[in-house]
């Protein structure tokens, strides 16, 4: 009679059980790795917002949608304020993937990377495409939300279950990070980042811009923070707060230019 046990590492029971964690967990690790290093990304421009900004023509059909049938106006306008974001991640995306396209053919550096959903992420991973640059998505399993963003690069189109690997990959190739105004998924990925780069537990240099000066000094004033003696002044220079694509652009290439472009990898 023929064998029916079947082997170890095809027992979808035991994979996909208690036990088998750690054997999951190591291969969100592992798989990411081998499709990272097959496509030759070496390091990552991380872009970090909001899920829900729209781009700046569906925020202003809604709004005319919104006013001629009827509805929250207040809640459309805001909307339409906050497709500048949208727009602005867009670009910049797209500026600095032809940047990155120019340092090396065959290695990838600098390569956009976002949590692959829709809104800023979107934005983001869309003016890399529209670049004709390699980009990243690292998306996650909710009970309640799937998305598909058309223009993440779909060898590097990433899935995970648990949200503490898909942080690692977002720090651990990570060189520079932008973020634009979001909710709480962005909010706990930025003090993360900013935790890990204060305790030196990340040695690497990681410039990190917070694009919208209003909203983000409505939402987390810094400089409180350190007038409370909670955190130092010098914790407050970890961000460079900026309103202007031009600025942004400037400050993350004249970083990475002095700090990272002779560095190529990952560096903790």
């Amino acid at each position: 009679m023929p064998n029916t046990i079947p082997k170890a590492y095809r027992n979808e029971g035991f994979l996909n059980s208690r036990d088998g964690r750690p054997l999951r967990i190591l291969a969100e690790y592992l798989e990411s790795k081998s499709r990272f290093d097959r496509e030759h990304v070496d390091d990552t421009i991380v872009f970090m917002g909001s899920a829900r900004t729209l781009p700046r023509d569906a925020a202003e059909a809604a709004l005319k949608k919104v006013e001629a049938e009827g509805g929250d106006i207040a809640a459309a306008q805001m909307a339409l304020n906050m497709s500048q974001y949208y727009e602005h991640a867009r670009s910049l995306a797209h500026r600095l993937t032809l940047w990155s396209k120019s340092l090396d053919s065959i290695e990838k550096r600098f390569v956009v990377c976002t949590g692959g959903g829709p809104g800023i992420m979107e934005a983001a991973n869309r003016g890399a495409s529209e670049a004709r640059g390699m980009n990243v998505g690292l998306t996650i399993s909710l009970p309640n939300e799937e998305f598909d963003n058309p223009y993440v690069t779909r060898e590097l189109a990433f899935h995970f279950h648990y949200f503490f690997m898909r942080k690692f990959w977002f720090c651990y190739l990570a060189k520079a990070v932008i973020v634009f105004p979001g909710g709480y998924g962005t909010l706990d990925e930025l003090f993360e980042l900013l935790t890990l780069v204060q305790t030196r537990k990340m040695r690497k240099p990681l410039p990190i811009v917070l694009f919208g000066t209003a909203y983000w000094k409505q939402i987390i004033d810094f400089d409180a923070l350190a007038q409370h003696g909670v955190i130092n002044p010098e914790d407050v220079k970890l961000i460079h707060r900026t309103d202007s694509e031009d600025d942004a652009y400037n400050y993350l290439v004249e970083q990475l230019t002095r700090d990272a472009l002779g560095t190529p990898g990952a560096i903790l």
